[in-house]
């Protein structure tokens, strides 16, 4: 093994793959190549040949291109550069926005298909939706991330490296993130400087481990404080159309406000207020959250709800504890209940699953940031005798790979 790595191969791209990568073929052997488009001719240079089942590469040169082929919104990333060099986080900005959403679209309907045995009914209907932004999916990042080299620049991470690339310019970031970051600045000795443009107060810079402060993000009328470290949507637009989503997703006949309704990996109670607002003030509605400043800060977003609660606790061990320990009158509320589940991009997990689904709730909104996790536990609930019955696909992620699905399960 090694032998191929740095060589040019001729390869025909026949499909997307999950994780922005086309698929092609080389004397039978698949090769997983990127900066391409499904149905080009491309010329990709095998970076990776260790595996047996298949190899890695990079489009050096397309010889047939795509008619969804256009520049790129990123040159730092373009297919002209050396794939050492490219930046990373723009895998899809050379391709047409529409045809982007169509991809991701694949991507999670064959996702479903293959892992969930879901072919027909929402799982074949969904459409990506586009967000409100400029029409080439530039412009929406409201934060991000640069890394610093041992010299002290900065700059994105290449494709699948730890290598810093320096940039001139950030096209997907919103106007003040790209004005405030420092490129071209040496930071030396630093990890890396985070750059956000939360609602209020304007842009500001985070340099390695400095200490946290608070921001405020605004969703509509309401207000969310959290630190300026911690986690929110990175789209502009993203904590607002989430949130009708999550209200949308909800079937109105299955939801009981004084049901022991959950909200798991709820961060600072972005999808909580949600529910609450859509449902009234009197909701029930308990919010779990491993990271304890997100869950000071939860308890706070939420005072609004008498019946509202954050909790510090790691998913899992939090409820396999109250699968344990609840009695009869808890279980008859959790039975009633409404979870909307909000997981990290590896998913909630067989364990998770498994144990809320034995809770036998009314309904699970599942809001998922990986289509193959997503399906793998949209399986496992069927499994348990749950049913996916809406579906909406958000495309919160333009010029990348990411696409956000929203799904409501039900039992049946």
């Amino acid at each position: 093994m090694g032998e191929w790595i740095g060589r040019d191969v001729e390869l025909e791209v026949t499909n997307i793959a999950h994780g922005g990568i086309c698929v092609a073929r080389h004397d039978g052997r698949v090769i997983f190549v990127s900066d391409a488009i499904p149905g080009e001719t491309v010329r990709a240079r095998i970076s990776d040949d260790r595996k047996k089942s298949f190899w890695r590469a990079d489009t050096v040169e397309v010889l047939k291109p795509s008619e969804h082929r256009r520049e790129h919104v990123w040159s730092a990333a373009s297919v002209d550069r050396d794939p050492d060099n490219r930046a990373g986080g723009a895998e899809f900005g050379h391709i047409e926005i529409s045809h982007q959403r169509e991809l991701k679209r694949q991507v999670l309907t064959d996702a479903l298909k293959r892992m969930a045995k879901l072919e027909t009914g929402v799982a074949a209907d969904v459409t990506v939706e586009p967000l409100p932004g400029p029409a080439d999916g530039t412009g929406w990042r409201t934060r991000l991330r640069l890394h610093v080299d041992e010299s002290g620049v900065i700059g994105p991470y290449a494709v699948r490296s730890h290598r810093v690339i320096p940039v001139r310019d950030l096209p997907l970031a919103v106007d003040e993130v790209a004005e405030t970051a420092p490129l071209g600045d040496r930071f030396p000795g630093e990890d890396h400087v985070d750059v956000l443009a939360p609602s209020e107060g304007g842009a500001r810079l985070i340099i390695g481990k400095q200490a946290r402060s608070e921001i405020t993000e605004r969703v509509g009328e309401r207000e969310f404080k959290l630190s300026d470290s911690g986690f929110w949507q990175v789209h502009r637009h993203a904590a607002v159309t989430l949130t009708e989503a999550v209200q949308q997703a909800i079937d109105d006949a299955l939801f009981d406000p004084k049901a022991a309704n959950l909200d798991l990996y709820g961060g600072v109670g972005l999808l909580a207020a949600a529910v609450g607002d859509r449902f009234g003030s009197t909701v029930r509605i308990t919010s779990v959250e491993s990271d304890p400043d997100a869950t000071d800060h939860a308890a706070r977003n939420l005072a609004d709800w008498l019946g509202a609660n954050a909790v510090t606790g790691r998913v899992e061990r939090w409820v396999r504890e109250l699968a344990a320990s609840a009695g009869p009158a808890e279980r008859a509320r959790l039975e009633k209940a409404t979870v909307v589940l909000d997981p990290p991009r590896s998913g909630a997990g067989r364990e998770v699953v498994d144990t809320l689904a034995g809770l036998n709730p009314a309904q699970v909104v599942y809001v998922a940031c990986d289509p193959v996790a997503f399906a793998r536990d949209v399986d496992l609930f069927r499994g348990h005798g749950y049913e996916l019955t809406k579906l909406r696909a958000l495309d919160m992620f333009p010029n990348t790979h990411h696409v956000e699905a929203v799904g409501s399960l039900t039992r049946v």
